[in-house]
């Protein structure tokens, strides 16, 4: 966790349950770390409910450490890698000590690292972040790959002690009880350690924002990095959005045995001096002591229309890229690219068929489609807003969506399988019984549906149709209810779920369905688009740039016109069998 102490968030959240369903360790690690929880858009549609819980940065990195340290068949290797070369069908590896390594597979997980270069205003130096070293000459082994690379940037907030801010001004924010776990797997009770805090700018940062925009690298001329779209440092902000006289910021600590405290929302480049006047002017903050000032960081990364669904290059066999080498942002999105590349890295050298998830499938599904088939003009995130399927994506079914590949891929082992089982069989179960239990008109009943502002009953009515109803959860009808079984609450949220919102599910599933029937008309790896005759110069372009494995990808494609899928679909009918 080199920058926030953060893990989930809008759609970040589902990325983490999916992991979790998959077989990885994000989740698992997450709740072995916990400081605080929440659940995001409560007030909302459930597709769109997502966790969100502050971490023990130090706390989940040791966690993660020892997890790889007593994995077995797994060696631990910490070297940097400054050589890259193809030998026949493995890799040779080089390290800065002249360690050499033999691969099948190398996966690219670089980070911020890969020629990272921090900018404090008019201060920059080669580095990666959080103060470890930046990877200075893998780069020139890409290139010689022919593997294109670009630069792009991110940055992070300062750090505070906390004796130094006036919380008395602040909004609390208490985490939510019960704590909902990241992992399928967690069954203890968590709980909230600590409080986090809000505050916002005030008008006088805006001013001060303003006068100082000169020395802010982005605005002085002297870079032009590509920054992140929908995490903007504090003078892009108010540049951005010139009509907002104020942005809201987090207070979140870092750790329980630390006083050391992340300034979110307030991400910037300038100087330490300008920083300084920056953070005095917001609420609170009046007598801030900074303990590691805020910075930007550059990096190289590879346009990853480069990358096969399965995250190997296209022309590269046997390497990977995962992460914000990608270029996506954040650890949700890194971690699942990261389990990917590393599933399919195996399953190629096991001679298996690779694991593709579909976007109906998952997020990660969406972001990987995403990145391979429309690419990023900025390091990308994931918002429940890029799925058109996410009414079925939610983080409640993750383990019914993606626990069955987990399994096939070998990471699901026999007691997980096992409870997940019995999960699905619980459910099923309940279903048949809401349906079979039919409640006659009574006056208990009528005065829970009267008191609920829904409609009371004359004749017999299913308990199913009850829960249907918007108004009316299992809690409301537990006075009525009295044979209902002691349900698992990852069950009788599904369910629940599932029942108020079938129609529209089914509705979806109907576009799913559409969408999978064009994913089954496969492509030829070796398709000449410029022979085929009436699909448009920019489609033939881009066909033969992405190389689309699907009618069903290609019709993702930017430039790509439903004319020119048309046309694909009848070329393919007529000269593939």
């Amino acid at each position: 966790m080199a920058c926030n102490p953060s893990i989930g968030g809008t759609a970040k959240g589902h990325l983490v349950r999916e992991i979790d369903a998959l077989g990885g360790e994000m989740g698992i690690a997450a709740d072995a770390t916990l400081l605080q929880s929440r659940m995001l858009n409560r007030g909302k549609g459930p597709a769109v409910h997502s966790l969100r819980a502050q971490i023990d940065r130090r706390e989940y990195s040791g966690y993660m450490k020892h997890r790889l340290e007593a994995t077995e068949g797994l060696d631990v290797i910490q070297a940097e890698v400054v050589g890259l070369e193809r030998d026949g069908n493995n890799w040779n590896l080089q390290t800065h000590l002249d360690g050499m390594y033999t691969a099948k597979a190398v996966i690219i997980a670089t980070g911020t690292y890969l020629k990272g270069k921090i900018h404090v205003g008019d201060i920059s130096y080669e580095s990666g972040p959080d103060g470890m070293f930046a990877a200075n000459s893998l780069s020139e082994s890409l290139y010689r790959l022919n593997i294109s690379l670009r630069r792009f940037k991110t940055g992070t907030p300062a750090r505070a002690l906390k004796s130094s801010i006036d919380f008395s001004k602040m909004e609390r924010q208490p985490g939510e009880e019960p704590v909902v776990p990241f992992s399928f797997e967690t069954r203890e009770k968590l709980e909230n350690k600590v409080e986090c805090h809000i505050t916002w700018t005030s008008p006088e940062t805006k001013i001060v924002v303003h006068e100082n925009l000169h020395h802010a690298p982005l605005y002085s001329g002297k870079t032009h990095w590509i920054g992140p779209r929908y995490c903007p440092s504090i003078e892009d902000k108010f540049v951005r959005f010139a009509d907002k006289e104020r942005h809201q910021v987090f207070i979140e600590p870092c750790g329980l045995k630390t006083d050391e405290m992340y300034l979110q929302g307030l991400s910037s480049s300038f100087p330490v001096e300008v920083q300084m006047k920056v953070l005095r002017t917001v609420l609170g903050l009046e007598k801030v002591k900074v303990m590691r000032p805020a910075y930007a960081i550059e990096y190289d990364c590879c346009d990853p229309l480069q990358l096969d669904a399965t995250l190997e290059f296209m022309e590269i066999p046997g390497l990977y890229g995962a992460g914000q080498f990608n270029g996506s942002s954040g650890y949700e999105e890194a971690a699942a690219q990261g389990l990917v590349a590393g599933v399919n890295a195996a399953l190629k050298i096991q001679g298996r068929p690779p694991m593709i998830l579909d976007r109906a499938s998952s997020y990660i599904g969406t972001l990987i489609d995403d990145l391979v088939t429309k690419g990023c003009a900025d390091p990308y995130r994931m918002m429940t807003s890029r799925s058109e399927y996410r009414l079925v994506l939610r983080q409640d079914n993750a383990d019914e969506r993606l626990t069955p590949t987990g399994r096939n891929v070998g990471l699901v082992d026999d007691s997980r399988w096992e409870r997940f089982c019995q999960r699905q069989q619980e459910k099923q179960a309940e279903r048949q019984r809401l349906r079979n239990t039919i409640f006659p008109p009574s006056e208990t009943l009528n005065r829970i549906l009267v008191s609920c502002e829904t409609t009371p009953v004359e004749t017999g009515v299913r308990l199913e149709d009850l829960l249907k109803r918007p108004q009316l959860d299992y809690q409301k009808l537990e006075a009525v209810d009295a044979n209902r079984p002691e349900l698992d609450p990852l069950v009788q949220e599904q369910v629940e779920v599932e029942l108020k919102y079938e129609g529209y599910i089914r509705r979806q599933q109907s576009a799913i369905d559409e969408m999978r029937r064009l994913e089954s008309k496969l492509l030829p790896e070796e398709v000449d688009y410029n022979g085929i005759k009436g699909l448009r110069k920019e489609a033939q372009e881009k066909l033969t740039k992405i190389k689309p494995r699907s009618v069903g990808q290609a019709s993702r494609i930017s430039g790509v016109s439903p004319a020119d899928i048309s046309v694909l679909i009848v070329w393919l009918n007529t000269n593939v069998q």
